[in-house]
């Protein structure tokens, strides 16, 4: 179950080219294999895709993930903003996906919720590394509930599969929420994160 809601939220998720946007039929069909606390937001996501002009999903989508940082897709830009902390984060996301025997494809940063998400859908090392980055994906989840964006709900329903946060998950959402990630912006260079828009065009 959290398989296939995993896999249909890594697509909801991803930037809309013609290839996501085709999956869409085989999305909702999947969504009715779920429970309706998950398959309800999922819904809304694919609804919203299936219903809107390609053209229009690609230019807000851009608008919405690769112009407001607070919005960002990938999770340890979170805790660790642009600083050498972040590299070294990476390379723990990288190792889990070679524990799995799975490669990140396309370009994408192994912290790209899609990517990671995927990586869940198969392995149980990506549920832990969103268990781990919890706080972030609290903080999208708000960030885009303020931007009044549909995706929010694909974000939810990911939460719904985590453990509730702790007490020491709300206080770091309450200081990054008010402090922002750190802004060190040195030590990234081998991971090529000048290109934030994970390799999806």
């Amino acid at each position: 179950m959290n398989a296939v809601a995993a896999r249909a939220a890594s697509l909801l998720l991803r930037y809309p080219d013609e290839a996501v946007l085709a999956a869409l039929p085989l999305v909702r069909d999947a969504l009715a294999e779920l429970p309706a606390s998950l398959a309800d937001p999922l819904r809304a996501v694919a609804d919203h895709r299936a219903g809107a002009d390609p053209r229009t999903l690609a230019t807000e989508y851009v608008e919405l993930f690769d112009f407001r940082r607070r919005c960002c897709l990938h999770l340890t830009y979170y805790t660790s903003g642009d600083t050498r902390r972040r590299g070294e984060a990476l390379v723990g996301f990288a190792a889990a996906y070679k524990a799995a025997g799975l490669e990140v494809v396309d370009g994408e940063l192994p912290d790209y919720l899609p990517a990671v998400l995927d990586l869940a859908a198969a392995h149980d090392g990506g549920w832990r590394l969103l268990r781990d980055h919890r706080v972030g994906l609290d903080l999208l989840a708000k960030a885009l509930a303020k931007e009044n964006s549909v995706y929010r709900h694909a974000v939810e329903a990911v939460l719904l599969m985590l453990p509730l946060a702790s007490a020491a998950d709300l206080a770091a959402m309450a200081t990054l929420a008010r402090t922002g990630p750190p802004v060190e912006e040195v030590g990234l260079e081998p991971f090529g994160l000048v290109d934030t828009t994970g390799g999806r065009r």
